[in-house]
């Protein structure tokens, strides 16, 4: 970019900065969700902390949420917990909803390294704290994502077989990422989305699980169910509202809540929780299997290891090879990497992890000129992965994004130390491929599992209200949560 154009586009964003700005000064107060909540009222004193708006984040997504985005998003937070939580307790029947939560796997070291625990002795106190507050069931997503690992594998076998007569076939992109997502939606357009895997995200496949499998297996309407997704990452509550996760036949969204897992430590400080008191209780089963669920991760340094698990099946299925380990060639920094599959000195497969917004855009340029050999591309925009997710690894008092880098290295470490266990190994999917949807191939699983990307108009209305973009459409809320009575 020449000197004269980085000098346009930072007048641009400082512009926009300055507006925003003034917005949050003149509204910001006033645009606070309503105080009344469960047995208690938010204090006159919460107020919204002065965001930011960030010169790289404007350079990344060229506009911001909309108008009613912000104001979806704005409706998932503590204080909607809590009226929900107070509805259950008066006696009209009718406005009761059962609370489910569903638990990021990637949330749970963050608990296990503020408690000072192992994964699985933190996660049952988790356990414990939600169902004292009167959540009726919490499950992890791992079953989820292995849904998401699987139909993934399926996607890029399926493009691999096109790839010569498709140029938009390869290469595949991963599409777990909200916030690659939304950057690859609203900036990149078709250079790009016809690219991007149609399996939907871990997030929104537990989602379907929840409000379409459980609800039949407990005989509730789905509306009667009220989903919380404990997630390291604020994008995930953009993710939620997208118009294409509200099930119009079942009139409600698959996640009607995403909290961050800083969220959700932020309400165990205000009620004074101590740990000693707090009751291990397990996991519950999707399936309702009796019993504590085994705690397991998927391959990957700290997100699902989508890449790993494709360029094992792919070398199997494609070329019948068996690879066991796979070694990472570090390029541009340990966020940006590569493996290759190599028979008689022939590359066979060659894919790349890319993490966060600045190797994200090395990729785009080098994909603008030709230049990317590679058949996948893991994308995450957070450095390091969802383990690092700003949701649970800012630092604390911190509003510039700024990681807290000794609490992503303890995280990281409690994350490794959990089991590897393969989706297709899980006799849990094998059964929910048949009772749930139908078989592998079928149109309920196409439905429920795959959803379509494509090139988006930013909306005409603007607001930094509640949230600006940190990374590329990362949706960041500044504010620390109100004091909320439980």
């Amino acid at each position: 970019m020449s000197g004269e154009n980085i000098r346009r586009r930072k007048e641009k964003c400082e512009n926009c900065t300055k507006q925003c700005n003034k917005k949050q000064s003149d509204e910001g107060i006033s645009s606070l969700p309503e105080k009344d909540v469960a047995n208690g009222e938010v204090p006159a004193s919460s107020h919204l902390l002065k965001q930011q708006v960030l010169l790289s984040a404007c350079l990344s997504c060229e506009g911001c949420v909309s108008e009613e985005e912000s104001l979806k998003i704005s409706q998932q937070n503590l204080e909607e917990v809590a009226r929900v939580l107070g509805l259950n307790k008066k006696c009209d029947v009718s406005k009761h909803q059962v609370l489910v939560v569903s638990v990021c796997p990637q949330s749970l070291p963050f608990f296990a390294v503020k408690y000072g625990l192992d994964i699985p002795e933190a996660t049952r106190k988790l356990c414990g704290f939600l169902k004292s507050l009167g959540v009726q069931y919490v499950f992890d997503t791992t079953l989820a994502a292995g849904f998401s690992i699987l139909e993934s594998q399926r996607d890029f076998i399926q493009r691999y077989s096109r790839r010569h007569h498709d140029s938009q076939a390869l290469p595949m992109f991963t599409s777990s990422c909200p916030g690659w997502i939304r950057y690859a939606e609203r900036v990149l357009g078709s250079l790009v989305t016809p690219h991007i895997c149609t399996a939907r995200s871990p997030q929104q496949i537990m989602g379907c699980l929840v409000k379409d499998y459980f609800t039949k297996q407990q005989k509730l309407s789905p509306d009667k169910l009220y989903h919380i997704m404990v997630a390291p990452c604020f994008d995930k509550k953009l993710e939620a509202v997208r118009e294409e996760f509200y099930n119009s036949l079942l009139e409600c969204r698959d996640v009607d809540c995403v909290l961050t897992s800083g969220e959700v430590f932020h309400m165990m400080e205000q009620m004074k929780v101590s740990l000693a008191d707090l009751d291990s209780v397990p996991l519950d089963h999707v399936l309702g299997e009796a019993g504590d669920p085994a705690l397991v991760r998927h391959q990957g340094r700290g997100s699902e290891g989508f890449l790993e698990h494709i360029f094992k099946y792919a070398a199997s299925e494609l070329f019948s090879l068996d690879v066991e380990e796979i070694t990472y060639k570090t390029l541009r920094n340990r966020d940006f990497q590569e493996v290759c599959l190599e028979r008689d000195g022939e590359v066979l497969l060659q894919f790349a992890s890319v993490y966060g917004f600045r190797n994200i855009q090395t990729l785009v340029h080098r994909m603008r000129k030709g230049h990317v050999p590679y058949q996948l591309v893991e994308v995450l925009s957070c450095p390091g992965g969802c383990v690092s997710g700003r949701g649970q690894a800012q630092a604390q008092g911190e509003t510039g994004g700024r990681v807290d880098k000794a609490l992503v290295q303890q995280m990281e470490e409690a994350y490794s130390s959990l089991p590897v266990r393969l989706p297709d190994t899980n006799p849990g999917l094998h059964i929910l491929y048949q009772d749930w949807l139908e078989g592998q191939d079928s149109t309920h699983a196409n439905t429920l599992l795959h959803t379509q990307y494509t090139q988006q108009s930013p909306g005409q209305t603007r607001t930094h209200t509640q949230y600006t973009q940190q990374s590329p459409g990362q949706t960041r809320t500044h504010t620390q949560p109100p004091h909320i009575q439980w």
